[in-house]
């Protein structure tokens, strides 16, 4: 089991001080991953239901504080030196696909290979419209061309993609990334359409456990959904194996129970030795990469939320 860490871009992850002092310390007690969210800018007005608390309320539409993710992640680069740098996730039609995959290939150049690239196709539809993103009715159609566009920028010694959000001929793209074929994809999400395409086109499935409208916080209903990810690999000519099984449970928390929509304990909440067994018990269901979330204390908090963490369920984590 290989373990990270997610923070939104702001608080912690939004001071260069405090971002700096949690990172290295997250390399040091062994994490494998460091994840920031993506977002560029906050409507002011917003109607796009969030789709991960029950109220349908996006809790940073109070200040619309957000640091630019890739640019935050090269900031960690350099300041650490193995751990590993997680879009957690990126909303690719945010940026244009040749940008994007330039700002990407740069990144794991820099960082010497730390990059893993979550991704996702957004939910705010009033973001997107700022940013002259494609429509939001198609922005799963256009996050697919982006992925291929990826792939065909970084291997592809002339490469060309005839597509209505991503086309190109006649360059040149380098450097390539030290990643071959290119940083791994972990494709987010729990709805059918973000299953099918983890299966058809990701490295990865990386969905969120706590999706009020697609719960997957208990082991039967998560394994389940990786089945489904991996039939789908099958059905695309793959071996569902390739597809890698992550999850992300932002409100894990030891030693503190949280209540779940059915009133019992939520999964990753609780004793340490609960967490323990309840990471034992995703992984006979398949799940390889377990990241969880940083968010909701102050300097002495998050380090210690971490420490804490790494010492009783990651140590004791076969």
């Amino acid at each position: 089991m290989k373990f990270g860490l997610h923070f939104g871009s702001r608080g912690i992850a939004g001071d260069p001080d405090t971002l700096v002092t949690v990172a290295q310390r997250a390399e040091a007690l062994g994490y494998d991953y460091f994840g920031l969210s993506d977002h560029v800018v906050v409507a002011t007005e917003v109607d796009s239901r969030y789709p991960y608390s029950t109220s349908g309320k996006f809790f940073a539409q109070d200040t619309g504080v957000c640091m630019e993710q890739v640019t935050t992640l090269s900031f960690v680069a350099a300041a650490t030196s193995r751990i590993g740098l997680l879009t957690s996730v990126m909303v690719l039609p945010h940026r244009h696909p040749m940008l994007t995959a330039k700002m990407l290939a740069t990144l794991d150049v820099l960082s010497k290979g730390r990059l893993t690239l979550g991704i996702g196709v957004g939910w705010m539809a009033e973001e997107l419209a700022l940013l002259g993103a494609p429509p939001f009715a198609a922005r799963a159609r256009a996050s697919e061309e982006y992925i291929t566009a990826f792939r065909e920028l970084w291997t592809a010694q002339a490469p060309e993609q005839e597509g209505t959000y991503a086309h190109f001929s006649q360059l040149k793209f380098e450097p390539k990334p030290v990643q071959h074929p290119g940083p791994p994809i972990w494709v987010g999400g729990e709805a059918k359409g973000a299953c099918r395409r983890a299966g058809r086109m990701g490295d990865g499935w990386y969905p969120v456990a706590s999706n009020p409208n697609m719960p997957l916080d208990t082991p039967e209903l998560y394994g389940a959904a990786l089945e489904g990810v991996r039939a789908a690999a099958v059905s695309a000519g793959r071996q569902g194996e390739e597809v890698q099984a992550a999850l992300l449970a932002i409100y894990c928390r030891v030693g503190e129970e949280i209540a779940g929509q059915d009133g019992k304990r939520q999964m990753f909440t609780g004793s340490a030795q609960t967490i323990v067994e309840d990471v034992a018990r995703y992984a006979e269901r398949g799940l390889e990469h377990f990241v969880f979330g940083g968010d909701g204390y102050d300097l002495s908090g998050t380090l210690e939320h971490m420490e804490r963490f790494a010492e009783d369920v990651m140590s004791k984590v076969g």
